[in-house]
């Protein structure tokens, strides 16, 4: 079956500008701006006459710089509405043709970032670094006022020599919480953890050397590099180490939203979209669920032992409910703040817990999933593209998202460690 194809033809020549910008370049924006199943292409010319007599000609005695240029547009015949009368504002000087085109069949390979997209065009710039002898009760408040949970620590040149990230404040200066479930907690009580850890210097907690990357380097390598060496985020140095920027996840996940495709209006072309994946490939599969009668404690010794930190409820059908996190259990208990701190703590024992926190553990046996879990939730079906999910994620601000089936059973749950490593593997 052939498809209703157009081409637009835009004859024109090197000379003719838009908004200060070459036309052909001008016109490549608009069709990638649009993100349609249409192809773009420029021809340049090597000799032409035009129809005020000027004439352009390669010939080395009578060489002219207004070359001619051909810029064809190939697009499904829909999508010809969507763009042919912006051309027309645009070209101020060229022949607009237009021309019908059955095509045989469409192909095209699904890539969530296009390849040429280097660090510069997406990392944060001037971020937020501390010293060496920064106190890490300093960088604790830092990030306690930020949307980041890691810091670039450098020297008096501004070259990197060390990340400090939530995670190297909980194991090596005993930070009880994320920073998180402290934003959630009693002031009093987090500016009493704060001076516990003043004495210790950020020299003393970082991670050196940090991995870093090069603004220059494209983001499929900065991905393969995060993947590689287990990181959430890459300090961007320039040659000679000094800090220019930093890439994090959240700067990826973004520029799939803003520059990845409407995937689903080019199948629905009847476009072959190869290279596709779909959250029930990725999703994981072994997450815990509990019934709404699980007690609180049991909850919390599924979260305390599984690196997924999200208990799923169900019913007796494996219908989904609803979901648990830790943020849910210090919100229902936060009475008890510093019996619930422990108990959320990973460094503490969970027979300690209880032995230190006699009458919080008899609350937590009483009180059940169904009072704690939250039931207000965004999911997704297991055919949702991993790039919709990314969308969705970024948008909403979620590092988890439950999958369920069309009879809303509960399948497993994506994160963003699952979308970035199977994502790229597309490219």
């Amino acid at each position: 079956m052939s498809l209703p194809y157009c081409v637009i033809e835009i004859f024109t020549s090197e000379e003719a500008r838009c908004k200060n910008l070459p036309l052909y370049e001008a016109i490549i924006r608009l069709v990638r701006g649009k993100k349609i199943a249409g192809r773009c292409i420029v021809y340049k010319g090597t000799d032409a006459c035009y129809e005020n007599g000027e004439l352009a000609t390669h010939n080395l005695l009578a060489l002219s710089f207004n070359m001619p240029v051909k810029i064809e547009i190939l697009l499904p015949s829909p999508e010809t509405d969507t763009i042919l009368q912006e051309l027309e504002e645009m070209v101020a000087e060229g022949i607009i043709a237009i021309r019908e085109l059955n095509i045989h069949c469409h192909k095209t390979r699904k890539h969530l970032i296009p390849r040429q997209i280097r660090v510069s065009d997406i990392m944060t710039g001037s971020p937020e670094t501390v010293f060496p002898s920064t106190p890490v009760s300093k960088v604790a408040k830092l990030l306690l006022s930020a949307t980041f949970t890691g810091v670039p620590v450098v020297d008096s040149k501004n070259r990197t020599v060390g990340i400090v990230t939530q995670g190297d404040l909980i194991y090596r200066a005993n930070m009880p919480l994320r920073i998180g479930l402290l934003n959630m907690s009693d002031r009093s009580c987090v500016e009493k953890i704060f001076e516990s850890m003043a004495e210790i210097k950020t020299e003393e907690v970082m991670s050196s050397p940090a991995v870093t990357a090069f603004s220059d380097m494209f983001v499929t390598e900065a991905v393969s590099l995060m993947l590689e060496k287990t990181v959430k985020r890459l300090p961007v140095v320039d040659k000679n180490g000094v800090l220019t920027g930093i890439l994090s996840r959240l700067d990826i996940f973004r520029t799939i939203t803003k520059e990845s495709p409407d995937w689903s209006r080019l199948n629905s072309r009847n476009i072959v979209v190869g290279n596709l994946r779909f959250v029930s490939d990725i999703m994981r599969r072994d997450t815990q669920t509990v019934l709404p009668e699980a007690s609180a404690e049991d909850v919390i010794r599924i979260i305390d032992s599984d690196d997924i930190q999200r208990v799923a409820v169900v019913d007796s059908s494996n219908r989904f409910m609803g979901l648990i996190s830790d943020k849910h259990l210090l919100s229902a208990f936060s009475v008890d703040q510093s019996g619930i701190w422990d108990y959320l703590s990973g460094l503490v024992s969970f027979s300690e817990k209880g032995r230190r926190h006699k009458q919080l553990q008899k609350k937590l046996r009483e009180k059940t999933a169904a009072d704690i879990m939250e039931t207000d939730l965004i999911t997704v079906g297991e055919e949702t593209g991993i790039d919709e999910a990314i969308k969705i994620m970024t948008e909403k601000g979620l590092k988890r998202l439950p999958v369920l089936d069309e009879e809303r059973r509960y399948k497993g749950m994506i994160s963003r460690e699952a979308l970035l490593h199977t994502g790229f593997d597309c490219l």
